[in-house]
């Protein structure tokens, strides 16, 4: 499973990431590229659709979805979280 393709994938069906996702670095700033409070919510929602996981409010945070690396990091705890 690749994480963080699998965000860049969920990103991409963003409006204001369409067509820009593939020229993100993992670290570049969401926030700063166009995501809004309103697109954090409807990405969250996808992350748990497609893992299988939910966000808990301690990971409800900009920090959180700052990144695609903060994002996947994110998931990736929530995945071993669930398996465990």
């Amino acid at each position: 499973m690749n994480i963080s393709q699998d965000v860049r994938e969920i990103l991409g069906s963003n409006e204001a990431f369409a067509g820009k996702v593939e020229q993100l670095s993992d670290d570049d700033s969401l926030f700063d590229m166009g995501l809004d409070s309103f697109g954090s919510v409807q990405l969250m929602l996808a992350l748990e659709e497609r893992f299988n996981v939910e966000f808990p409010d301690e990971l409800l945070n900009r920090k959180s979805f700052a990144s695609i690396r903060a994002i996947s990091e994110a998931v990736s705890t929530l995945v071993r979280q669930e398996a465990a």
